[in-house]
């Protein structure tokens, strides 16, 4: 049991790191916070109850890390913020997309016959990444401290250096952009 625990925490192990490094924009602190999840879902593994996916366990353990770190965090800047970090984003629209912005053959979700069942769906999740990843860095990471951290507005604007209004205005341009996105890659163009 343990040995499958530990294969099941590799596999996961670059979904989290991704989520990582999209929030904390630094490889060192991400692959930290990432470490820090593993060990504590080893170590605690018998406080899982499996009332969620083990998947969404590990987020949430994962999510109150980065929270700690975003708090914790001072205010000066790491050189590898200031890299280039797109390169990486662009590897997972390439597996999906082809250089025209249509999907892939092989990564080509099903129809979505039953809306709520859909959105359990694994393929929806996948699509909503790659989504997530064609809007602006700045942008994702704003809509993601907002609505899967559940960071308040003044936190944001703290930890990005924003305005309230303009928290605001960045909040709604993801919002339309993910929705356009998913309006055009997975309501209407999933089976077509």
């Amino acid at each position: 049991m343990e040995l499958d625990r530990q294969s099941e925490l590799a596999a996961l192990r670059p979904d989290l790191l991704r989520f990582a490094r999209l929030q904390l924009r630094d490889a060192g602190a991400a692959e930290d916070a990432v470490q820090e999840t593993l060990l504590a879902a080893l170590v605690g593994s018998q406080h899982f109850e499996s009332r969620s996916s083990y998947k969404t366990w590990l987020i949430a353990i994962l999510r109150n890390k980065i929270i700690d770190i975003i708090r914790g965090q001072s205010r000066e800047v790491s050189a590898s913020s200031l890299a280039d970090d797109e390169a990486g984003d662009d590897l997972l629209a390439e597996s999906l997309f082809d250089r025209g912005g249509h999907w892939q053959s092989a990564a080509k979700p099903g129809r979505w016959a039953d809306p709520e069942a859909s959105f359990e769906q694994r393929q929806f999740w996948i699509v909503f990444e790659a989504c997530l990843d064609h809007l602006p860095a700045k942008t994702a990471r704003v809509f993601m401290m907002r609505e899967f951290l559940g960071l308040e507005t003044e936190e944001i604007c703290k930890e990005t250096g924003i305005s309230s209004s303009n928290c605001w205005v960045v909040l709604h341009r993801a919002r339309t952009g993910l929705r356009t996105c998913l309006e055009t890659r997975w309501f209407a163009g999933a089976g077509a």
